[in-house]
């Protein structure tokens, strides 16, 4: 007897309807998997085999033979494992339901229980896409899988439960979360670093803030211990909250990388990732035999902080270029391609030389002039270029890292940044730009229009500076942000200056 069922397979960020088709005929007992499965697919057999008996039904000893098309789309993980149970149990009539609007997810314990699996948001987000009236996921995934609106939700805790409930002997009661339930659920999160932890560094809490209200990259240069890490780590703090689609996009990234944490169903934080600078260039863009995200996927809609930005090997480092400007990277194979979001904002920190001290005036640098060249040329002129702020981070003196003074909390920032991000979201309200550092030539040339005088400035920065056409780009991008701040409708000279003051420090 034939049996077909449905569940999915996921692909990059996206899924596909999948279509189990189990065929039970006259034979040897042998059980076969087709439809270019992996490793994990093929052990199936072992688990569904073990799962059925173990739930007190009876695994047939003919030939099964077990199909997942499309055939030739290649599919891993075991979250086709409760589908081919339930197939095998429909083919043999222990099961008798109509699932043709139902898709089924989950990995399956050798004891029938349903294990947590990566990837249900954005598998049960198609499922509902695709027309399906319910899915049934492991209880454990039923707070992600809720988050999907207009699809019935059946959290299963084993395969006999669903047995059960599909002979209408015990009923599944469907998940009732929702998404604004979970927003409203988490609580004002509690930030590692505030501003306020921070002395001193005023101009670089300023300059953050303008970088967190547009979304603009920042390069961060000074001796150690002043203050850089610190930051940075502060940095999220400040970010306006995510909205609704952000926090599922983010979610979804999560589920499928298996990052996703047990009792937060839910994303709401703006994500911040530091990777080490031994990462390797498929950690930081994505990568791999099966392309999965790597961290500037991971830092979509967050922050991408790179600590000891020139120890970074240099091949790992130019990779950055393209997301930066695409806010996507698309991972090519011979048989494949995937593309990942990527929409970050790039935060570096650096020394200004090998030793840590050029330039300090209290301590001698040990270093040599090449050695201090060879030292800054490791970041790239086209990378500097897709920098829009440079911090000098000098060391604090004793007075005021000991001054008890009130200083200015994120959460007083964070109003700021978010009222200019209003001003931005109503400025683009037509378009999917989210803010200013998002806009592209056209939305520049529109919004950031300089009056006759500005225009005279602008044009000297160009002649003594030599700014390329992106860097003049960024800088009215960055100028547009400075009014946005302090409420202005145009772009005067007093926020262009203040932008290419920023640009000024990178080219001398």
């Amino acid at each position: 007897m034939l049996a077909k069922v449905y569940t999915c397979a996921v692909v990059g960020l996206e899924g596909r309807i999948i279509e189990v088709e189990v065929d039970i005929s006259p034979g040897l007992p042998a059980v076969t998997v087709v439809g270019l499965g992996d490793k994990a697919v093929q052990e199936s057999r072992e688990r569904v085999r073990a799962a059925i008996r173990n739930c007190g039904c009876d695994f047939p000893m003919r030939r099964v033979t077990v199909n997942l098309a499309p055939a030739d789309l290649r599919k891993e993980g075991p979250s086709y494992d409760l589908s081919i149970a339930v197939g095998v149990l429909l083919s043999t009539g222990q099961v008798s339901s109509d699932l043709s609007d139902t898709v089924l997810l989950g990995e399956l314990a050798l004891d029938g229980a349903l294990r947590h699996t990566n990837g249900i948001l954005p598998m049960v987000d198609l499922a509902r896409q695709q027309g399906f009236r319910r899915v049934v996921v492991p209880e454990a995934d039923a707070r992600e899988a809720s988050l999907v609106a207009g699809i019935e939700v059946l959290p299963a805790a084993s395969l006999g439960e669903l047995v059960a409930h599909l002979w209408g002997d015990a009923p599944i009661a469907p998940a009732r979360v929702t998404l604004s339930d979970e927003m409203l659920s988490e609580h004002a999160a509690a930030f590692p670093v505030d501003l306020r932890d921070i002395k001193g560094q005023e101009h670089a809490k300023f300059a953050l803030e303008v970088a967190a209200a547009g979304g603009h990259n920042v390069l961060m240069m000074g001796p150690p211990g002043s203050g850089k890490t610190l930051l940075a780590r502060s940095l999220p703090s400040i970010l306006p909250s995510a909205a609704p689609h952000e926090a599922l996009e983010v979610t979804k990234i999560y589920s499928i990388s298996g990052l996703l944490p047990s009792d937060a169903p839910l994303i709401t934080q703006r994500p911040f990732r530091a990777p080490h600078y031994t990462t390797s260039h498929a950690g930081l863009v994505g990568g791999g035999n099966w392309p999965r995200p790597g961290e500037v996927t991971l830092a979509h809609r967050g922050v991408l902080f790179l600590d000891e930005l020139p120890e970074f090997g240099q091949s790992v480092l130019e990779v950055l270029r393209q997301p930066i400007e695409d806010k996507a990277v698309t991972i090519s194979r011979a048989q494949s391609r995937v593309t990942f979001p990527a929409n970050f904002m790039l935060v570096g920190a650096m020394n200004p030389c090998p030793c840590g001290y050029y330039g300090d005036p209290f301590r001698a640098c040990t270093c040599a002039h090449n050695a201090v060249a060879r030292y800054r040329n490791r970041i790239s002129g086209p990378l500097l270029d897709r920098i829009d702020i440079i911090l000098p981070v000098p060391r604090v003196d004793y007075d005021k890292l000991t001054a008890d003074t009130a200083i200015e909390g994120s959460s007083d920032v964070r109003r700021r940044v978010e009222t200019a991000r209003d001003r931005q979201r109503r400025r683009f309200a037509e378009s999917p730009i989210q803010c200013n550092a998002d806009m592209g030539p056209s939305e520049v040339w529109a919004h950031c229009r300089l009056d006759d005088a500005t225009q005279a400035m602008a044009r000297a920065a160009m002649d003594n500076l030599h700014l390329s056409a992106r860097a003049y780009h960024r800088t009215l991008k960055l100028a547009r942000t400075i009014a946005d701040l302090s409420g202005a409708d145009d772009v005067g000279s007093d926020h262009f200056l203040q932008a290419m003051n920023y640009r000024q420090r990178r080219e001398e």
